[in-house]
């Protein structure tokens, strides 16, 4: 079992940049692959990024590709999140989430087996 405390989010105007941040504690984190997901008010919660449990492989959602860059530090046991050229549509609760299958990198919610509590990002106009 792993346990995923995200921060780093926050306030800011659009155009900016935020960088999010996942610790882990628990299960040896290099055997997890690791995403971002989000979720506005009203919508479901919808993938953003993830990583492989060496950080070789990435995927992005085609809304953030470009501007946003997911990486991992093992050694630290944390994943973050580079967010870059902040729209308002950007604005949600940023979820960590931790996938024990490592033969596949999880592009949809119920493909991961652990999550933090979220934080608040709000992108103004």
């Amino acid at each position: 079992q792993v346990q995923l405390v995200e921060s780093g989010g926050g306030l800011v105007q659009a155009g900016g940049s935020l960088t999010l941040s996942c610790a882990a504690s628990g299960r040896t984190f290099g055997t997890y692959n690791m995403g971002w997901f989000r979720q506005a008010p009203g919508k479901e919660r919808e993938f953003v990024a993830a990583i492989n449990w060496r950080g070789g492989s990435t995927s992005y959602a085609d809304s953030v590709k470009g501007r946003f860059t997911i990486s991992r530090d093992n050694a630290k046991n944390t994943v973050s999140l580079q967010m870059n050229s902040l729209k308002p549509e950007d604005t949600a609760v940023y979820y960590c989430a931790a996938d024990a299958k490592l033969w596949v990198l999880g592009l949809s919610v119920r493909e991961y087996d652990y999550w933090g509590q979220g934080t608040q990002v709000t992108v103004s106009s």
